[in-house]
């Protein structure tokens, strides 16, 4: 079988430039390599067609040859080897670095930080509305204080002999070669010689830390604080991660809040449902009167202005929404059942104004009971 076009294989022109045909190689690459398609064998055969061309196209000379005979002119059938050649192990680093562990290094040493920590703070409902300021315990790594966070015992490092100071290692697997942190240092290009006693070369140790947490007004259920810095700390000396602190707003036995907006049940007598009447009710900053107009019905929600939260991020402040509930009186007493009867008998024959609502589902009903016949 013939061989295909270097050009057209690469799907570029012959005038193409260098950077245009490893851009080419490296878009092929991405779709065509083996790791990718291991049960397809030809797509593998059209990955080892375009790293061939490449091969060819990217060497001066032999491009050159390749111009004037073609792959007549190429002994070998293509070059591969030949001095001068493309670094494919750097492409590939280039384009699979990241997938398999971090991207190219470029000499630079790259340790890695300490673990970012979560912490659930428990607060009453009056802490979250109107603030709070407190100091909790949270189990973490923290910098050692008997090497100073370097590990070492007596201050000394070495040069990693690994990664010989670069804090990154090249890994080898066929054609493919992967940057990644080196094994040994951590990323830090340099290794204790004389370990501390205390943690071991490790740079920190466990410890309990006490944080002192600001909790702004207005906070709600799930929001989060960060405080940089006081996570775990980095191995040897490397930077702190972050500790974030998650709000759990325990339930209250009368408010329930909804955004800026707090909720409550006020439960009325039938007596002060029927005549009106004026309530002392609960806030959170304090008490506040609600006039009960007579003829309210249980349900009815009256709104407070301005009793409810102000907002952690913006300067408004919610209301309190009363819902009232009229209560059925229970354990009467002989005379309290004497007088209610009475009531219900005064009832009787009287205006709908009364009962508005039973008046009107009575004639619902009627008509509905007249248009199946029953």
């Amino acid at each position: 079988m013939s061989k295909r076009d270097y050009y057209e294989v690469l799907g570029v022109q012959k005038t193409a430039t260098d950077d245009e045909l490893k851009k080419a190689f490296r878009r092929l690459a991405m779709k065509l390599h083996p790791d990718r398609n291991p049960d397809d064998p030809q797509t593998q055969d059209k990955f080892k067609e375009a790293k061939e061309a490449y091969e060819v196209l990217s060497n001066a000379e032999q491009r050159a040859v390749y111009d004037r005979h073609g792959h007549a002119g190429l002994s070998g059938g293509g070059g591969r080897g030949a001095p001068g050649g493309p670094d494919l192990g750097d492409i590939f680093g280039d384009i699979f670095g990241d997938i398999f562990g971090g991207g190219r290094g470029g000499g630079g040493q790259r340790q890695r930080r300490g673990s970012d920590l979560r912490y659930v703070m428990e607060l009453e409902l009056e802490e979250a509305v109107n603030g709070v300021e407190r100091e909790i315990r949270v189990p973490t790594l923290v910098g050692c204080h008997h090497c100073n966070s370097s590990g070492s015992a007596d201050g000394k490092t070495g040069t990693c002999k690994t990664c010989a100071g670069h804090g990154r290692v090249r890994m080898q697997n066929g054609i493919f070669s992967i940057q990644q942190a080196c094994p040994t240092c951590g990323g830090a290009g340099k290794t204790v010689t004389n370990p501390c006693n205390h943690c071991h070369g490790e740079g920190r140790l466990e410890e309990e830390k006490l944080v002192r947490v600001k909790v702004p007004a207005g906070v709600d259920q799930g929001d989060r604080i960060r405080l940089t810095g006081e996570g775990e700390a980095g191995p040897a000396g490397s930077s702190p991660g972050d500790l974030y602190v998650e709000m759990a707003v325990r339930a209250h036995p009368i408010f329930k809040r909804e955004g800026d907006d707090l909720h409550c049940e006020i439960p009325i007598r039938v007596t002060t449902a029927s005549l009106g009447g004026e309530l002392k009710i609960p806030t959170l900053d304090g008490s506040a009167v609600l006039k009960i107009p007579d003829g309210t019905q249980t349900g009815k929600i009256f709104r407070l202005r301005g009793k409810g939260v102000q907002s952690v991020r913006s300067h408004s402040k919610g209301d309190l929404l009363a819902r009232v509930v009229v209560e059925t009186p229970v354990k009467l007493t002989a005379e309290q059942r004497e007088l209610l009867a009475q009531l219900e008998t005064s009832f009787t024959g009287a205006s709908a104004d009364n009962s508005p609502r039973s008046s009107s589902w009575l004639d619902s009903v009627k008509d509905f009971f007249s248009r199946i016949g029953a």
